[in-house]
């Protein structure tokens, strides 16, 4: 069908609307109906406010299905209102003269299923343009033009050979990629919720499996959708390599950090909860992602490292075998103090601190020098939460040990120098 063909049938639809008789007069009954509804709409969104404020304890799941509700109460008033009337007036009067009502009341339901089904694609965007694409296909379908269209937008094509790409062929693509990629979202979403519910896989491998079912269920859908619109794919694979090739060049550090990603899950040296240190970078593991790792400090702040940079860069995982922390500080006391009672003190004073392990690794005390003024000691101890913070638990056996050598008489010395200021006279010799 041609422009001009299109052109005539919508010129005859509106001159047959603009003549007095029955259509003139289903136009306006669904104008006044669509006035009616507009009215009813504002007036139930204020009944389900009031009703909803009146009531506590609505989960977020339920406060969504009531604001989508909200949004199509004109429309549902009207599929609901339009129905009815054109039921009965299937009845009272000829089937001709409720024909353009019944049309309306069949598109306002399509158009309300449309949009809740819409609601199941998250991205906003793409949410709208899926409701108003299905908004004008239903349209155009139960119109009865969609056979008429179809053929005009293929022939908006571009041959090349055997090759025959045309306007029609690239929105049923969208489409019918669309969908698949819909329901394969759907089922990684489901198959993700399931691995990472199962405790028998470790984290590291919970998200490598989890990617990998993303990369097979959206491959599949790409690729399952173009050959549902018969795209030959035998074209494109000369087409895909030379692309890879330029692409391998220039994205050379965006695949190392993708292999590097991939390589850290299936070796397991990181993984999300593991505390590490990179660099002057200390937290841990929140996330990992294909290009980067997502690093949390204690500060609040939030690092992305490249995948890269843990493979090629020394990284302390204080987490990786085990949990368990040994931390040292140093500390010294005076000649006068004797040294098995500071020991015993220490290992006391640290083991009565939070998150200082007593059992089964103890804390330890070892003379470590004689300095210049004190002996010099070590203490050591242990804990297993590192993502409580270090340099607190530190400060917190400083403090221990502060009160116990004070309540003990131990003597913490520190250096002192005397000076002497000289005049003309020198000093008197010495004896």
């Amino acid at each position: 069908m041609s422009v001009d063909e299109i052109w005539f049938l919508f010129v005859s639809f509106l001159q047959s609307i603009i003549t007095p008789g029955w259509r003139q007069n289903q136009v306006l009954i669904v104008i006044g109906l669509a006035a009616v509804c507009y009215l009813l709409h504002a007036v139930s969104c204020r009944v389900i406010d009031r009703n909803v404020r009146a009531r506590e304890g609505w989960s977020k799941w339920q406060l969504r299905i009531i604001v989508q509700i909200k949004r199509r109460m004109g429309l549902i008033w009207f599929a609901v209102l339009a129905g009815t009337l054109y039921a009965v007036m299937q009845q009272i009067t000829w089937p001709s003269r409720s024909y353009f009502i019944g049309l309306a009341a069949t598109l306002a339901f399509v158009w309300t299923g449309i949009a809740y089904a819409a609601q199941l694609v998250r991205n906003r965007f793409m949410r709208r343009l899926v409701t108003w694409a299905l908004w004008i296909y239903a349209t155009l379908y139960f119109v009865g033009v969609s056979d008429e269209v179809s053929t005009f937008l293929d022939g908006l094509a571009l041959d090349a050979g055997d090759f025959h790409f045309s306007v029609l062929t690239l929105i049923v693509a969208a489409v019918v990629i669309g969908a698949f990629f819909t329901v394969a979202r759907l089922i990684s979403a489901t198959t993700a919720s399931r691995i990472r519910a199962n405790e028998d896989i470790s984290p590291s491998m919970q998200v490598l499996a989890v990617k990998a079912v993303q990369i097979t269920l959206y491959g599949f859908a790409f690729f399952m959708g173009v050959k549902a619109v018969g795209i030959d794919l035998t074209g494109l694979a000369v087409l895909s390599g030379a692309i890879g090739v330029g692409l391998g060049f220039g994205l050379q550090k965006v695949v190392s950090n993708l292999v590097s990603g991939v390589i850290i899950l299936l070796d397991k040296s990181i993984k999300p909860g593991d505390v590490i240190s990179l660099g002057e970078t200390f937290g841990w593991i929140n996330a990992l992602g294909a290009r980067y790792v997502s690093v949390v400090t204690r500060d609040g702040k939030e690092y992305l490292i490249p995948n890269e940079d843990l493979i090629t860069g020394q990284v302390v995982n204080w987490s990786h075998s085990d949990e368990y922390v040994r931390l040292d500080i140093f500390f010294g006391t005076s000649y006068g103090c004797d040294p098995h009672e500071v020991r015993k003190l220490a290992t006391e004073a640290a083991a009565k601190v939070d998150r200082v392990l007593s059992h089964p690794k103890l804390p330890v005390c070892h003379i470590v020098g004689f300095g210049d003024s004190s002996v010099d000691y070590i203490l050591r101890f242990w804990i297993k939460d590192p993502t409580g913070g270090l340099t607190n638990i530190r400060g917190n056996v400083y403090l221990a040990l502060w009160d116990a050598f004070k309540a003990h008489g131990i003597s913490i010395p520190f250096p002192q120098r005397e000076v002497r200021l000289l005049g003309d006279q020198p000093p008197p010799a010495a004896d």
